[in-house]
């Protein structure tokens, strides 16, 4: 068995390369395995955050992993991503579609960074700089993971969306957190995008308009492409994908669950199908949907989203008669060459990364800073939004899946 936190043989000359008061020796047990072992006592300096990373997933894949990759870079001034923990991979999985991969990088993450690698949050030594955890593993695992993150002593937890399998557990979530005194903070990142802000600051010149956000992948359109989405999605559509842009409702539009008038699908547009996945289990959802939701105090917004649509998201703004008057793409002009500079680095990795990538730099720092000074994430969506959010999404699967029927 792998232990709980493993080093490569070199580590020893990497440490004497950085600093040799960097790093002390110790011995741990595991699995009733004595290993002798090099624990970090120092990384993140300070007025930096000490991230631990939970759930990377497999390099170019993982949406944990592409975290990690921008604050290795430095792209994070208050991130110092200084533990990953990663059970599947440094465990049961090292071996299987993905391991080597993730050893690969796991490793030359050490030797350049010193980052440390291992498998139980529960090893963690005791925080030697203000604590916060990404947590962004599966989101079956995650009510675990956060429970563990506390009692790891982090002052702050980054959950990726959406948080929690279900409303109750992200709710048991919330108030564990607020018991501890533990800030919880979502990678809802389209809350800071460029373009919702441009889209609704037009939207507000244009009397009776309408806008309409449009969220696209770029899985293949074929049953096997799809299957594994909808497998390794299982939450479902509105859960994942789609979920940011509940967000954006929830935040922005006064979108709750008990102030919703009408949901109705675009049948035109909307498609679900049942598909098996790689397991060969059978999964019903949604490939691409499309509704406008009124609300009763007034507010009427629309949501479209696509599994097979491409790499880039936008949103448009219609006037009272109808006709399409605003567009605001993500990625701009401004961020594409951002976006071909990824693609050339990193040309096997999902492409949403890259378009969402100054977004996701923004969300992480925020909450780095918050972390170290405590001083409000500006834009950045609290887990109160988050169990709305994932209400609003368990009452609109059903609907709108019978609507479609």
């Amino acid at each position: 068995t792998l232990p709980s936190l493993y080093f490569i043989a070199t580590m020893f000359s990497f440490q004497a390369a950085r600093s040799a008061a960097a790093f002390t020796k110790s011995s741990v047990s595991v699995g009733g395995v004595s290993s002798s072992i090099l624990r970090r006592t120092l990384a993140a300096k300070a007025g930096q955050a000490e991230v631990v990373l939970v759930g990377c997933g497999a390099p170019n894949r993982g949406m944990g992993w592409y975290h990690a990759v921008q604050m290795l870079e430095g792209r994070c001034p208050s991130a110092s991503l200084d533990y990953v923990i990663e059970p599947w991979f440094l465990g049961p999985g090292s071996s299987g579609p993905g391991g080597p991969e993730f050893k690969e990088w796991a490793d030359a993450s050490k030797a350049n960074n010193g980052t440390v690698f291992g498998t139980s949050i529960k090893d963690l030594p005791d925080p030697k700089q203000p604590r916060c955890a990404l947590i962004s593993g599966r989101t079956a695992d995650n009510p675990k993971l956060f429970t563990e993150c506390i009692a790891a002593k982090c002052s702050t937890i980054f959950l990726e969306k959406p948080g929690a399998p279900t409303v109750k557990e992200l709710q048991q979530m919330r108030d564990e957190a607020e018991a501890a005194g533990v800030d919880v903070l979502m990678g809802y990142n389209k809350n800071v995008c460029k373009y919702v802000r441009k889209t609704r600051e037009f939207a507000e010149t244009v009397p009776g308009s309408h806008v309409t956000f449009v969220s696209n992948n770029a899985y293949e359109n074929t049953p096997e492409s799809l299957g594994e989405c909808f497998e390794r999605n299982a939450e479902g559509m509105l859960k994942n994908m789609a979920i940011h842009e509940l967000a954006l409702l929830v935040s922005f539009y006064d979108v709750t669950v008990e102030n919703i008038a009408s949901v109705a699908a675009d049948k035109e547009f909307s498609s679900m199908q049942t598909l098996p996945g790689p397991s060969g289990k059978e999964f019903t959802d949604f490939d691409k949907i499309k509704f406008t939701i009124k609300t009763k105090t007034g507010k009427e917004v629309s949501v479209a989203a696509d599994r097979c649509g491409g790499t880039d998201s936008y949103a448009t703004v219609t006037d009272a008669n109808g006709a399409e008057v605003f567009r605001y793409w993500m990625p701009d002009d401004e961020d594409k060459a951002t976006v071909q500079e990824l693609q050339a680095k990193y040309p096997t990795a999902m492409p949403y990364f890259f378009t969402q990538d100054p977004d996701y730099v923004t969300v992480k720092e925020r909450v780095a800073k918050h972390t170290v000074t405590g001083e409000e994430a500006e834009g950045v969506a609290t887990i109160g939004v988050a169990v709305e959010t994932l209400r609003v999404a368990e009452y609109l699967t059903p609907t709108l899946m019978e609507q479609l029927k």
